[in-house]
């Protein structure tokens, strides 16, 4: 089962627009790094200079990358999966080279494994 044009369109569109949301949610509490598309560095905002303002700067910070470590985490499986796209790769498990099905391409575009294999 070889996708079909339009479900090949169909999906990339989803993570077209996934990419876009997370682009956006990264853009918040983050920069891009111009080394390689997908790649952030989280931001740090300075608040003030005493002793709770430092408190609150490091706890702000501290959440924030284990946010953007996830979020990048996601961006980058989706540029694969679009790269893979473009290639004529897609659909195909990392692991033992099976079609993912079309049901688990459509809940998560980004799946770089079959069900069998996750």
């Amino acid at each position: 089962m070889s996708l079909d044009k339009k479900t090949l369109g169909e999906l990339k569109n989803l993570l077209l627009k996934e990419k876009t949301d997370l682009e956006n949610d990264l853009s918040r509490i983050a920069r891009p790094v111009d080394k390689r598309e997908g790649d952030y560095e989280t931001n740090f905002e300075e608040i003030g200079s005493d002793k709770d303002d430092n408190a609150t700067e490091v706890d702000q910070y501290t959440g924030n990358i284990s946010v953007e470590t996830t979020l990048e985490r996601k961006l980058q499986d989706v540029l694969t999966a679009l790269e893979k796209i473009e290639k004529g790769a897609y659909g195909i498990c990392d692991n033992c080279k099976k079609e993912i099905d079309i049901n688990r391409l459509r809940a998560n575009p980004s799946a770089r494994t079959c069900i069998k294999c996750s």
